[in-house]
């Protein structure tokens, strides 16, 4: 295959991003926030819904394009992956979600390292996933940055829609270093070093306010304090993956000290903590709840995420780090084990829609059917918690990017 063909075979396999108009008849219709609609039908024009409801009192554009599926969800949203960081392949070179060159790196943005054309994106795209929320993992005490993408386009620009969403930090087991010297060995040294960073960035910005416009009393810029600032200063939350329940004791004790906003994740033994998280007003990013359970895990529950739903603490699923092949799970399923855990689908599926949109701060143009959101749509064949299933099309702001049976 000559350079040209090369060039022209890779464009083609990734989907036209392009906001565009498209009619959808839905057998059932899953709003997210209200009452499904049986016998449904959603307008979208230029990207956003222009209209939705019963077929009979919505009708449906002269000569637009229309797909049609037996039930119908809107687009769904993977709380937290690592997807486009970390490559299907799984080798070195396709493995972005960590550096191991130090435990505390705030300022590695993830817009700088995700990529668009990876498999995984296109993989997951076929299961009805149109938003990830991405970047560094649980590797290290802080490994760097998070984004909102879109599963669509073909360069970075055309994928994100918040470049940068929040900052990766972990305490437990995977935070401790691969050896002596290598990293904070304790948890104790865990938490001090981080306390350490957050005071240093406090002190940092004191300096920066007090030199006013004088370039010349300005400390040198610090791109790390500079992004821990930013936390401090809540223009971005500190995502803290902790499994263990004195892990989460840790980094609620850290954001009372501090006054950042803090974002959960992981959280396997949060059922011992609920009062104590429920009372910081701090949401979750649950472990899947198909993950081994064993080490940080190993006293983890399927039913958590309905003890977290009857404790009134907002939740989201994710499909979350994974260290092997495939390198991701899919959402929709981790959702489903714990649908028929305690659950319930209704829970589940806002678990994966409007609530994982309300923890990333997006509720405002995704997560759920209304008038002026993004059309953003999975189609399914049936119950999509059902593993007999198959994803039929799968729409983002009115571009079809997946049409086939998965």
């Amino acid at each position: 295959m000559n350079g040209s063909l090369a060039l022209l075979a890779l464009v083609l396999l990734v989907p036209v991003s392009a906001a565009q108009d498209l009619a959808i008849r839905a057998g059932l219709l899953h709003t997210a926030e209200s009452a499904p609609i049986r016998d449904a039908v959603v307008v979208v024009r230029a990207g956003q819904i222009a209209a939705f409801g019963p077929a009979a009192s919505t009708p449906i554009p002269t000569g637009m394009r229309t797909l049609s599926a037996a039930v119908v969800t809107p687009g769904i949203v993977d709380a937290h992956c690592v997807i486009g960081l970390a490559g299907h392949l799984n080798q070195p070179h396709d493995q972005d979600q960590h550096d191991p060159s130090g435990p505390i790196q705030p300022e590695l943005r993830a817009i700088d390292a995700y990529n668009a054309r990876e498999r995984l994106v296109e993989w997951v795209r076929g299961f009805g996933v149109t938003t990830l929320h991405t970047g560094h993992g649980p590797n290290a005490l802080i490994t760097g940055q998070t984004l909102i993408a879109k599963t669509r386009g073909g360069t970075v620009d055309e994928a994100v829609i918040v470049p940068r969403a929040m900052i990766a930090a972990t305490l437990g087991k995977d935070a401790r270093g691969d050896g002596p010297g290598k990293g904070p060995g304790t948890a104790g040294k865990q938490v001090a070093l981080l306390r350490e960073a957050l005071i240093g960035a406090q002190e940092y910005a004191v300096k920066v306010a007090n030199a006013g416009g004088d370039a010349a009393k300005r400390p040198d810029r610090d791109l790390r304090k500079e992004a821990l600032v930013d936390v401090l200063q809540q223009k971005v939350p500190l995502l803290v993956t902790a499994q263990r329940h004195q892990d989460i004791e840790s980094a609620l004790r850290l954001q009372r000290e501090f006054g950042f906003r803090l974002v959960l994740d992981g959280a396997a033994e949060a059922y011992v903590v609920l009062d104590s998280i429920r009372a910081a007003v701090v949401p979750v990013l649950a472990h899947p709840p198909m993950a081994r359970f064993w080490g940080e895990l190993e006293n983890a529950s399927r039913s958590t995420p309905t003890k977290l739903r009857d404790a009134g603490i907002l939740f989201a699923f994710q499909s979350g780090y994974e260290s092997y092949v495939p390198k991701t799970r899919v959402v929709l399923y981790e959702a489903a084990i714990a649908a028929a855990h305690g659950l319930g689908p209704d829970a589940a599926l806002r678990a994966i829609t409007i609530d994982a949109a309300r923890i990333l701060g997006v509720e405002a143009r995704l997560g759920s059917v209304a008038v002026g959101k993004d059309g953003d749509f999975a189609l399914y064949d049936g119950d999509p918690f059902e593993y007999t299933s198959h994803c039929l099309a799968t729409v983002i702001e009115g571009s079809v990017v997946f049409e086939g049976r998965r």
